[in-house]
């Protein structure tokens, strides 16, 4: 998928839970440039079964934690990661 000047593409995973509620690994989004990490999920929540994603999870841009207002670019890689449990 190419992106235009005016749109970012970017390609998130999802783990776990989120996966589940998506029904996808792995997906493509294209949103207007600039885009934020806020954008991708809201465009996630968006989607079929994106009520199930909290309003805030936490996000990796090519594996470094980010924050929701951490930019985006085409290319990049967004892994939304479920809180962990256990002991």
């Amino acid at each position: 998928m190419t992106s235009s000047p005016s749109k970012t593409t970017v390609h998130v995973l999802l783990f776990a839970r989120y996966a589940e509620v998506l029904g996808a690994d792995a997906l493509s989004l294209e949103l207007p440039t600039p885009a934020t990490v806020d954008q991708v999920v809201a465009a996630l929540r968006a989607r079929p079964g994106g009520e199930g994603l909290p309003p805030q999870p936490l996000c990796a841009v090519n594996m470094t934690q980010a924050t929701p207002g951490t930019r985006v670019t085409s290319g990049d890689e967004v892994a939304l990661l479920p809180p962990l449990a256990g002991g």
